[in-house]
């Protein structure tokens, strides 16, 4: 059975690890030649403003007093230049923003797992193609576009990465610190005559990293004076920095200036999904080659924002933000970056028909070579009589195009040049979109016959093991034919000869190869799959299409739950009613309307808005208290039995006791300090810390008797539940835990109900009782409701208090007890422990509730495991490739997140058993105790 665990975990890695070369995978080429437009550019030098973390509606609204709250800027849009929505895409972070600013595409999601920090793909960009650039900003932005610079002409100034401090009394600092460096370099070019000669040159970039919004906006909220404060701030700087750059070229009308934004923020200071608060940011262009304002009576646009902003009456040109990077390349004269698919918006451009018509068609150009590379890179690797050509592009095609566009140009029909190219453009992307995924229907259809094999199996193995549905239909055991293996060894050959001849990644292998030897198993069990056939024949029809019916619709419940948490809601009110249609209300009454209104309690959580929009420290207070009640009521039962209630368990309670006062504590202290922009205390962190790193030891000194245990438990991870909490999610783990207390009790009526073993005292059972494999019995249908409700628990515990599956959903201030200097990992991992902490209390629950009813958990885990793969399996293909970026992100994170769940319940059964039989003392031996 370890084994087969072994194995499980493994398969279930390779299906987890599908989706990213199936839907991850890079989207860049290389070996395509640069290309520029043939004629002088307008600008010798071009400055790029980026307030990271800024909002358009923030920029461009008014204040309560119909004043702007960036004047400077309000009156670029109104006098000198261009303006309009740049539309970022999922992921809304700052890594991919300025990738896709600077470089020109759209980065793959698999730039996370290096914390958005380092290049894990190769890639060309504006500043490599630059004669030199110089950049001022964070240390976690401008390091990737040097390092991924040929030569040394992109030179970066960053400051400290402490200095990136939620918590920090002035955030606005870091945008200071951009200008006034800015300052001082330029005040030295004077007296430093290589530096000041390499400055005049021609295409070259300044780059200025503002940060301050983004901090800001993630620790007071987009709405906060510190936010609006700030943005009024970079107003003034993008002022002192534009007017020093005009005194310092003599005015000479060669510079053009840029300000946007890498992405936006909702309205509780959080980003990384589709919400149009975090894709809608701004963009302005003014200077050498930029149009200037255009007055117009009317705009046709889908929104509101125009009457909003007041700004109904000037010229609004919206950008996609991966066009930004061939604007500023036409601009300066550089090539185009050799990995953009943004589409050269002319209408900024302040210039002749014979510039833009050219600029455009080397446009078209630099994206059709991508698409020729890509085309032959799959050519090559494909078998000739398998090989399908995008047809919508055929190279008798793009020649005609081509030659069509440049006779235009020489006949100056410079419009229908601009057109054409457009066209051209949009089918190049497209075949570009087509070439990548070209592989994908292969791999899915290899994945799913995985899952099925693997599911299938993993069904036999609890029918042949764990169940009587065979027993007594055939006693008759055949011989093995030598047929089927010799027929799997030839399939497995034939897939790696086929895919070797391709020349596949080593990963296809691994995806091809994978549901030979998972169905060679299950056909090896020939003999279980016609005894299966055999009882099902002889079970009424009727009843068989009813659990069926019932069960499908539970996993479709679970599987809507992702998109809508009210099913959550609907499904707990569905199981408050649970005993009042079995004898259970008649057999008890009070564990029967207990269950009914935590279940009713619990399905509260999901209808609630998401954690962290609207933080509220009282509701965390208040859960401490609850808290702190149940413990004196709890240990005042506890002391009445002084004989099951030595001294050291009421050490142990009392120091979890502490503990949650002293989280109370810290979560105030903290909340208050950050509100006075003081900082957090050293005290209240190492006292966090201490608290996380105690949660999982101090149980295990607690009694080993069931509830007892489960209690400690409860105390200990809520302890630190309550240090990640923002609001009313606090309570939510004390009302689960209450709900599985029942559970346990309602599961041992139900088992007596239906006559399986005597009721056993539940007080009286220890987790480090030496349960005897022969006590085990075999899997009921009841079994089957008992791995749903678990499953369900999980899913509830998983969406409960918000939908983890948008990246948003995360709200940054969970960690402010911990630390507050920005680092993307440990953030992320504290968040993640506070996901898991309702999980820990379920499977706990879990492990109670399998050595109550005399269970085996490995039978129990397998249908467990069996409805996670068939979930998982419903989101493998509801994976969209299609759509809005949101929808499309979200199906994918459903996926994971599935994939996920199943992965980490093994390892959480396993951290489950160790908190729940473990045994440790403060003095003498310690005794490790186990089932």
């Amino acid at each position: 059975m370890l084994l087969f665990f072994t194995l499980g975990l493994l398969v279930h890695f390779v299906f987890f690890a599908s989706i990213f070369d199936i839907y991850f995978t890079s989207p860049l080429v290389h070996g395509m030649t640069p290309h520029f437009t043939p004629l002088p550019p307008p600008a010798r030098r071009l400055v790029l403003f980026v307030a990271d973390g800024l909002r358009a509606d923030a920029l461009y609204e008014l204040d309560e007093n119909g004043n702007s709250r960036a004047p400077f800027i309000r009156n670029i849009i109104m006098h000198e230049g261009s303006w309009g929505i740049s539309h970022t895409r999922v992921p809304t972070e700052s890594r991919p923003g300025h990738v896709a600013l600077i470089a020109g595409f759209y980065e793959d999601v698999s730039a996370v797992a290096k914390g958005w920090k380092e290049n894990p793909v190769e890639f060309d960009s504006l500043f490599n193609e630059s004669k030199y650039t110089w950049s001022w900003g964070s240390p976690d932005i401008l390091p990737m576009f040097a390092k991924g610079a040929s030569g040394d002409h992109v030179y970066t100034h960053s400051y400290d990465a402490k200095k990136e401090d939620f918590g920090a009394h002035d955030a606005t600092k870091l945008d200071s610190w951009v200008f006034d460096n800015v300052k001082d370099f330029f005040h030295a070019a004077r007296n430093n005559q290589s530096l000041f000669s390499k400055i005049n040159e021609e295409k070259i970039v300044f780059f200025l990293h503002l940060l301050g919004l983004d901090t800001n906006g993630h620790a007071h909220r987009p709405s906060s004076r510190d936010y609006k404060d700030n943005i009024k701030k970079v107003d003034d700087g993008v002022k002192e920095i534009v007017s020093m750059f005009k005194h310092f070229y003599g005015n000479d009308g060669k510079t053009t200036f840029i300000f946007t934004s890498d992405h936006g923020m909702t309205d509780w200071g959080s980003h990384g999904a589709g919400h149009p608060s975090e894709t809608l940011t701004p963009f302005i262009a003014w200077g050498a080659g930029i149009k200037y304002p255009q007055k117009v009576s009317a705009q046709q646009f889908d929104d509101a924002f125009l009457k909003e902003w007041r700004l109904e009456n000037w010229k609004r040109r919206d950008v996609n933000q991966a066009d930004i990077a061939p604007l500023m390349a036409s601009l300066i004269g550089v090539p185009f970056p050799l990995n953009s698919v943004g589409i050269l918006p002319v209408d900024y451009l302040n210039n002749t028909d014979l510039f833009k018509a050219e600029s455009m068609f080397t446009n078209a150009v630099q994206i059709l070579e991508q698409f020729e590379v890509k085309m032959i890179q799959k050519k090559e690797v494909t078998l000739s009589f398998l090989f399908t050509p995008f047809k919508l592009l055929s190279d008798s095609k793009q020649l005609n195009i081509l030659r069509k566009a440049r006779s235009y140009i020489k006949q100056k029909k410079f419009d229908e040049v601009v057109s054409l190219c457009k066209e051209l453009i949009h089918l190049a992307l497209k075949g570009l979109s087509y070439y990548h995924t070209y592989d994908r229907f292969f791999l899915g259809i290899s994945v799913v016959t995985g899952f099925v094999g693997w599911t299938s199996y993993a069904s036999l193995l609890i029918i042949k093991s764990h169940s009587n549905l065979t027993r007594g239909v055939s006693k008759e055991v055949k011989e093995p034919s030598h047929l089927l293996p010799c027929s799997f060894v030839a399939i497995g050959f034939l897939v790696a000869f086929f895919l070797l001849i391709q020349a596949c990644p080593w990963t296809y292998y691994v995806y091809c190869l994978l549901p030979v030897p998972i169905w060679y198993a299950v056909l090896r069990e020939f003999q279980v799959i016609q005894d299966l056939v055999a009882s099902l024949l002889s079970f009424p029809l009727s009843h068989f299409v009813g659990y069926l019916l019932v069960f499908t619709l539970g996993i479709e419940i679970l599987v809507l739950s992702f998109f809508y948490r009210y099913m959550l809601t609907a499904g707990l009110i569905a199981f408050a009613g649970w005993p009042f249609l079995t004898q259970l209300w008649t057999r008890a009454k009070i564990t029967s309307l207990s269950w009914t209104v935590f279940s009713l309690l619990l399905a509260v959580f999901p209808l609630m808005p998401v954690v962290g929009r609207k933080p509220n420290i009282s509701l965390v207070m208040g859960a401490g208290l609850l808290v702190l009640l149940l413990s004196l009521f709890v240990v005042t039962s506890l002391m009445k039995k002084k004989a099951s209630f030595i001294k050291e368990e009421l050490w142990v309670h009392g120091l979890q006791m502490l503990s949650t006062v002293l989280s109370m504590y810290v979560v105030h202290s903290t909340h208050s300090n950050l509100l006075k922009k003081q900082g957090v205390p050293l005290m209240n962190q190492i006292v966090s810390w201490a608290t996380l790193a105690s949660s999982l030891v101090v149980p295990l000194l607690s009694s080993p008797v069931l509830f007892q245990r489960l209690f400690s438990i409860l105390l200990s991870l809520m302890s630190t539940y309550l240090l990640l909490s923002t609001g009313y999610e606090a309570l939510f783990p004390l009302v689960l835990s209450c709900l599985m207390f029942v559970w346990i009790y309602m599961e041992q009526e139900t088992l007596q109900l239906s006559g399986v073993s005597c009721k056993q005292k539940l007080t009286s059972i220890q987790f480090s009782y030496n349960t005897d494999i022969t006590q085990f019995r075999q899997l009921y249908l009841d079994d089957i409701r008992r791995a749903f409700f678990l499953v369900f628990f999980l899913v509830t515990a998983f969406f409960g208090t918000g939908n983890i599956a948008s990246i948003n959903s995360f709200d940054l201030a969970s960690v402010y007890c911990f630390l507050t200097v920005f680092s993307p990992f440990m953030m992320g991992a504290l968040m993640m422990w506070k996901i898991l902490i309702p999980f820990v209390l379920v499977m706990c629950a879990f492990e109670a509730v399998q050595l109550t009813t005399q269970l085996s958990s490995k039978s129990l885990f397998l249908i467990v495991l069996i409805i996670s793969d068939t979930m998982a399996l419903n989101f493998f293909f509801l994976v969209k490739d299609y759509g809005s970026w949101l929808d499309i992100g979200t199906s994918i994170s459903h996926y994971v997140i599935v994939m996920s769940m199943t992965i980490f319940l093994v390892f959480l059964n396993g951290l489950a058993q160790l908190l729940t039989t473990k045994k440790l003392r403060l003095y003498g031996k310690p005794k490790s105790h186990l089932i």
